[in-house]
């Protein structure tokens, strides 16, 4: 995968301006040469335009700005099939624009003020062969790559590791920021849903004194999955749960479920799920170019053989505890590769909490007063875990 810089461009703005923009509304119109991309803003703001391949992608990236308007199919048009914007990280907002061919940005540019309109922010889209657009990159200058994460302890067992004074808890809300997730039925965004789940799970093992508690994150951001694991590392994580709502064609099918990590898919369907959850970061607009598969992925054998026990353990309790009060699936213990559950030495689970494509499941998780039966549960069932131990 290759990232090719475009444009950047500066727009140099009054201090008394210098408050956060809001995107007011996008909108996308269709050329005989071009497709054009316009967002309408507060004010102007800097910006950085660049492509990247496998898959075509055109990314977008601003100071952190407020959005007044989501993404929506209205703007899939001429070569954008695709559009996903939101918090890509502290400081950072990030439009990801899925493309139809290989394309250039023919330009790029933010238009002021005139009459009644807001600032403009207008982007070009150009279809080029993809022999063009080979050579365009073919001696790139990459995108500063994001921040490391700070590095990680050695390997070492759970119970290796010196005892904390309470049990860490690492709670990672699935996706997030300009990675929505699945949408449901009604429109819910997945990022919001385990977000909300996840903060109220936070909230209910607080108030029992018995836990510290880590979040990978607490607010609409994006989050690598490798970072959401070395954070669960960093906290020397004595259990990791990951949250997530699943949607499938038949919408008729409604059920929580727990994964934990094998090398070999439990079935079909939970490969195919952890081949998409594994997406994240392709939908977030990262660039895995310049990084051999070594370090993309955490090799599923490093995991030690206590933790993946202690992870199937705890994963039965769950499933225990939530059967009592929701609805699971019939397999509700499923295994797939998830790379958020690779930790080699914090026992972790994906709790899939149910299925935004059905409308009953997404009534459930959208409600506060409904997902509390669902909190309870997994409190339960992490205090069992503790206690069985």
């Amino acid at each position: 995968m290759v990232c090719l810089p475009v444009l950047a461009g500066l727009f140099q703005v009054s201090s008394a301006l210098a408050e956060q923009a809001v995107v007011t509304s996008v909108r996308t119109g269709v050329h005989t040469d071009k497709t054009r991309l316009v967002l309408d803003m507060t004010q102007g703001v800097d910006f950085q335009v660049f492509v990247l391949d496998k898959p075509y992608r055109v990314v977008i990236d601003l100071p952190e700005v407020a959005w007044q308007t989501r993404p929506d199919a209205q703007y899939h048009k001429g070569l954008i099939k695709g559009m996903r914007f939101g918090l890509f990280e502290a400081g950072t907002s990030r439009i990801v624009i899925d493309v139809t061919n290989p394309v250039k940005v023919h330009r790029a540019f933010i238009l002021p003020p005139k009459g009644s309109s807001k600032y403009r922010f207008v982007v070009d889209l150009v279809a080029v062969q993809s022999g063009d657009f080979r050579r365009l990159i073919a001696t790139p200058k990459s995108k500063p790559a994001a921040k490391p994460s700070k590095k990680t302890t050695p390997l070492q067992t759970s119970r290796a590791r010196k005892a904390n004074p309470k049990p860490v808890i690492v709670i990672d809300a699935g996706h997030g920021g300009v990675d929505p997730g699945t949408i449901g039925a009604s429109g819910s965004h997945e990022k919001e849903v385990t977000l909300a789940v996840a903060l109220e799970l936070r909230k209910k093992l607080l108030a029992t004194g018995r836990y510290k508690v880590v979040m990978t994150r607490d607010r609409d951001v994006f989050v690598r999955l490798r970072n959401r694991v070395a954070r669960g590392r960093a906290a020397k994580g004595d259990l990791f749960m990951s949250l997530h709502a699943d949607s499938i064609r038949k919408r008729s099918v409604r059920g929580a479920s727990v994964y934990t990590l094998s090398e070999k898919s439990s079935d079909k369907e939970a490969a195919a799920l952890a081949a998409k959850e594994n997406k994240a970061d392709i939908i977030a607009g990262m660039d895995f170019g310049h990084q051999s598969k070594d370090v993309a992925n955490i090799l599923i054998d490093l995991a030690q053989r206590e933790t993946m026990n202690l992870s199937a353990t705890f994963a039965s309790q769950v499933i225990d505890e939530l059967a009592k009060s929701v609805k699971v699936l019939r397999r509700s213990h499923r295994f797939a590769g998830f790379a958020v559950l690779k930790a080699p030495d914090v026992p972790s689970v994906l709790v899939e909490m149910g299925y935004l494509s059905n409308r009953e499941d997404e009534r459930i998780l959208r409600s506060s007063r409904r997902r509390a039966a669902l909190v309870t549960a997994l409190t339960r069932a992490i205090n069992s875990y503790f206690v069985k131990r």
